[in-house]
């Protein structure tokens, strides 16, 4: 990993909206590295069902973490950054951006219920 600070997100989309998140999230990655991020991740959820094991227990899965339901799927998403400035500074520009670009579409609809996101900033502590 290059930087040393990372925006994480996970969030549930249906299986019938992938499609468009897809899209949205490629738009989405082009805005963030021309800002200045310094990588971009979407990753839809592939093994998400951990086996229990004696010495872990039984690990919470993502599928829970998210509150999965029907035909959702999981996504764990990133984008890295120098440090917590620098992801401030590439952050503000993307939502100016987004701003002037969607003024005239209130309520633009997205392929995912906003209010299901879990979000938060990290420090990246190991790095090898």
């Amino acid at each position: 990993m290059k930087g040393g600070y990372v925006d994480g997100f996970v969030l549930p989309v249906s299986k019938k909206n992938l499609s468009a998140y897809k899209k949205l999230a490629t738009q989405a990655a082009a805005v963030w590295k021309k800002f200045g991020a310094l990588e971009y991740y979407e990753c839809m959820g592939d093994d998400l069902r951990p086996k229990s094991d004696p010495a872990m227990g039984s690990p919470r899965s993502f599928i829970d973490l998210a509150g999965i339901k029907g035909d959702d799927t999981v996504w764990f998403s990133f984008v890295v950054y120098k440090n917590r400035k620098h992801r401030d500074a590439v952050n503000k520009k993307v939502m100016q951006y987004f701003e002037k670009k969607y003024a005239n579409a209130k309520d633009h609809p997205m392929p995912f219920d906003m209010k299901t996101i879990a979000y938060g900033g990290f420090k990246a502590i190991v790095r090898r």
